[in-house]
This record gives structure tokens, C-alpha cells and sequence, in this order.
């Protein structure tokens, strides 16, 4: 073990290429190697550290040895400690057989998941790239600006016409993420394009199992809708009727303790005959003037992010909006033509990232059974080809 000098506070040192792993979470694969841009760091004695023999051994196949599906069954069974705080100690660890292949061997392993995780890494930079081109594209045809500037300065100058509330921040957020009157389209308020702004239900949750089931708030916080999120709830005829959800709902995070949390929305996509929502969540629905998908779309915009944040109340560390806030908003309103087509173009968009991010997730998946089997002698690593 190399840490052993040391540091005020029962700190250690650990140096480049060190192995170091988390008493509490090695059984979930937490692992990691110094890096060379960190030559001399310190850790608690939580995280016991490791150097290794670079005769017998490479600290990237160590690692991969640690994250393996087998290693891992093999730690749990041997973890003490009180649960969910259980700890793999550095005599436990050292006790465990492993197996050892060659270097050479365990350099073509090691190249193996390094090429899949660079094949990883670009898939989901691609999709990432898609997804912000998306976004501007849906901004540029509301004519409405594709970038956001940074916090809110101690001081800044604005026309009078820009001035719109008695707020820095608020007529800074309009300079800065747009504002929908100077768009492409007419805005109207949410009273001119929605028929229904109702808070959910407030009682508490079910104890045992029953017929009727309520969303939990991070069903929607996240900007897409997540029915697995839920937990029971009393059921009883009134409370369904009046907190039923359907095709096309909107579902906004009313409050949370993280701003950028608050307004956050999610579209329902079917009916949901036995689910509800909370007081936490704001369910909204359009008139026929207005697409669910539009709305749902237009909320994750800069420009509705300003007038969220600006009208967010603070109390009790949460920040909070309610119904007479999103009837007030306003809401760029094009044709519904247009409307819809947006919203197909940015479905098919859509759907062409999620390939692309399944795609990735799969590959993840099966470069980590790879290693594993390669690891055990069940598959043979890959072949390096020689450069002529």
C-alpha cells in the first residue's frame, strides 16, 4: 500500500497511475487511477490506494478487473458493516484471487475497452451535437435568439423598452434569453391558449399497495415524462376524477429546492387510468389553438426560462411557482400548421438520437461483458496488428 505518509487530517498521498478504490462503493465498481495530470493528490483513509506493480500488472486492467459483473458478486459476499454503509476493507480486498494474464495480454484487453469507450464517447457527443442543433433550430424558426449569456452581472445597461418589471434580474433574463413579444410570432398570454392550470393532489402517500398509484415529482423534473417514477396512493372515485391524467397532458415541477428544477416539464404520452399527480406538479392543457408537444417544446426555451425564474417565490430554502404564473406567462402562438410542423420535425430528430444514445448503451453493455469474458479466459482478446 503506498500511502504512507501522513498529511494533517489522517490524509494520504497518492501519486500517478495509484490505484484507488471507495471502501463504501467498490461493490458498485467505484475505482479510479490518478491521473497523470494529478501527480501527487491525498485522500481519506476511505479510499485505501495502491500501487502497482508494473512488472505484473497495468492499473487500467486493475480497474477493469475491479468492475467486473463476477468481481463484484465476489466483494458483496464478503462486505461487513451495517447496510448501505458496508465497507470493502484493504484485507478483505488483498485476499481475493484474481486472474493474472500476461502483460501483453492485458494490454490487448485494455486497448479493446479503450477503443469501445472512444467509439462511446463519440456517439454520445454526436448525439449531444444533434440535440443542440435541434434547439437552435426550434429557436431560430420562432425567431428568437440561439444563445444564452452567462449570470446576471452587478451591473449592466438596458433601453427603457426593455424594462418590463421593477427586477435586474428580470429584464436581464430578457436581454439575455430572449423575449417572446420580439419574436416571429404573436404571443399571447396563457389564458388566450390554455383551458386548464390545476395543482395536484396533497395527500401523502399509501403505506401498502393499492388500486391507485401518484407520480413522484422527478416524473417530470428532468424534462421528460418518467411514469415509473410513482408510489401509492388512497384511492377513492373524487380524487381521480379530479387529478386524472391524459394523452397530452403537461406536467410542471411547481417547486423545488434547485431553480433550474422549477417549471421543468414533461408531456404525458398516454392515458393513465390508475395514476395522478402531486401538489408538487402542475398539470396543464391547451386549448385547441395550441399543440401539447408546442407547449411542452416552448417551456424548455430560454425565453420561458426567464419568465419562470423571474416569477419563481423563495420560502423555506424552495423556490416555487403556481397556476396564476402560467396563466400570465406568455406564449408565442404560430399558426397550428406551423406548429405541427415543428413538432414533427423535432420528433424525428428526436428519434434519431435516441438510436444513437441506444446505440452507445449497447455498446457499453457489451464491451463490458467482453472484457469480462476476456478477463476470465472465456474469450480471446483481440489480436493487435502489427504496423508495418
Amino acid at each position: 500500500m503506498s500511502g504512507t505518509q501522513e498529511v494533517k487530517g489522517r490524509l494520504f498521498f497518492a501519486h500517478a497511475d495509484d490505484v484507488v478504490y471507495s471502501k463504501i462503493d467498490a461493490r458498485n465498481g467505484a475505482i479510479g487511477i490518478v491521473p497523470e495530470s494529478m501527480p501527487r493528490v491525498v485522500f481519506s483513509s476511505e479510499y485505501p490506494i495502491y500501487a502497482v506493480d508494473s512488472k505484473v500488472a497495468l492499473p487500467e486492467y486493475v480497474k477493469l478487473l475491479f468492475r467486473m459483473d463476477s468481481f463484484r458478486v465476489r466483494i458483496n459476499s464478503l462486505i461487513s458493516g451495517a447496510s448501505g454503509r458496508k465497507r470493502v476493507e484493504p484485507t478483505t480486498l488483498e485476499s481475493i484471487e484474481v486472474p493474472l494474464p500476461p502483460l501483453g495480454t492485458q494490454q490487448a484487453i485494455v486497448a479493446h475497452w479503450r477503443e469501445a469507450q472512444e467509439k462511446i464517447a463519440a456517439t454520445a457527443k454526436s448525439a449531444d451535437e444533434h440535440d443542440a442543433a435541434i434547439r437552435k433550430n426550434f429557436l431560430e424558426a420562432l425567431g428568437l435568439p440561439a444563445k444564452v449569456k452567462g449570470p446576471t452581472p452587478r451591473v449592466f445597461a438596458a433601453r427603457w423598452s426593455d424594462v418590463e418589471a421593477w427586477s435586474g434580474k428580470a429584464v436581464h433574463l430578457g436581454l439575455t434569453r430572449g423575449d417572446m413579444r420580439k419574436g416571429r410570432f404573436p404571443v399571447v398570454k396563457g389564458r388566450g391558449c390554455l383551458v386548464s392550470v390545476q395543482h395536484g393532489c396533497s395527500l401523502g402517500p399509501s403505506p401498502l399497495p393499492t388500486s391507485l398509484e401518484v407520480l413522484k415529482i422527478s416524473a417530470a423534473t428532468r424534462g421528460e415524462y418518467d411514469r415509473n417514477q410513482r408510489k401509492f396512493i388512497a384511492d377513492n372515485p373524487q380524487i381521480r376524477r379530479n387529478f386524472d391524467l391524459q394523452a397530452n397532458d403537461v406536467l410542471m415541477c411547481r417547486t423545488n429546492g434547485t431553480l433550474a428544477y422549477v417549471g421543468m416539464s414533461a408531456l404525458v404520452h398516454e392515458d393513465e387510468p390508475d395514476l395522478i399527480f402531486p401538489d408538487k406538479l402542475i398539470r396543464v392543457r391547451t386549448m385547441d389553438t395550441m399543440e401539447p408537444w408546442f407547449l411542452w417544446l416552448v417551456l424548455q426555451t430560454p425565453a420561458l426560462r426567464s419568465q419562470i425564474e423571474t416569477a419563481a417565490r423563495t420560502a423555506v430554502g424552495n423556490y416555487a411557482i403556481g397556476g396564476t404564473d402560467i396563466w400570465n406567462f406568455d406564449f408565442p402562438l404560430p399558426p397550428l400548421a406551423i406548429q405541427k410542423k415543428l413538432v414533427a420535425e423535432v420528433a424525428a430528430a428526436r428519434e434519431r438520437i435516441a438510436a444513437h444514445r441506444t446505440a452507445a448503451a449497447k455498446l457499453a453493455a457489451d464491451t463490458s461483458r467482453e472484457v469480462e469474458e476476456m478477463i476470465l479466459g472465456h474469450r480471446p482478446p483481440p489480436v493487435t496488428k502489427s504496423k508495418a
